[in-house]
């Protein structure tokens, strides 16, 4: 399961790079689209996998834990770093403006990180619900204690989940106030944010 793991995240950057060198390099549009429609496949490919596995009478392992959390996270941030990439892409090889990042203590770079909290939130919400079904096939069960959910992969796996997501909302948007709405219009009239 590991290795098939390590193969779907080979193939996510392998589609992402090559759909998008074929974009900009040959300039084949609609073949970079075919190329980057196949991204989401991957992630289809190995949730069949795992849930073959899971309804075959695998035993709960930690590669099936993480082969969820890893749908989770690709589902839920795979678009934005589509996104980020093709950004970059334009801006190397088609004359694009540079990428920039909001200016720290703005506005915009306070949603900025609501919304990359939302983002693992939703995560974390596709990773449980895979991690739930996955204990409800094997037999459903709650653990009475932390050193018995810890000792059981699916459960760990959700507790690890749930601290990951409240210790990112407190280093996240937490702690960060609504920001200044004169550093965004500093960053409109031509601030660089990149270079600080």
């Amino acid at each position: 399961m590991i290795a098939a793991i390590v193969v779907a995240e080979v193939a996510f950057w392998v589609l992402l790079v090559g759909g998008l060198a074929v974009r900009y390099l040959v300039k084949a549009q609609r073949l970079s689209s075919v190329i980057l429609a196949g991204v989401p496949l991957v992630d289809l490919g190995l949730v069949i996998l795992v849930a073959v596995d899971v309804v075959r009478g695998a035993p709960p392992t930690a590669a099936h834990a993480l082969a969820s959390m890893y749908l989770g996270f690709t589902v839920a941030f795979g678009h934005s770093i589509i996104r980020r990439a093709d950004a970059w892409f334009r801006y190397r090889f088609a004359d694009g403006p540079r990428p920039t990042k909001p200016v720290k203590g703005s506005k915009e770079y306070s949603q900025s990180l609501w919304a990359e909290w939302f983002r693992l939130l939703f995560a974390a919400i596709i990773a449980a619900v895979c991690l739930l079904v996955m204990i409800a096939l094997q037999g459903w069960f709650v653990p009475t204690s932390v050193g018995e959910a810890f000792g059981h992969p699916y459960w760990a796996a959700l507790v690890i989940l749930a601290i990951v997501v409240v210790a990112w909302f407190f280093f996240g948007p937490g702690s960060t106030k609504s920001g200044d709405s004169n550093k965004d219009r500093e960053d409109r009239s031509g601030y660089d944010s990149s270079t600080r």
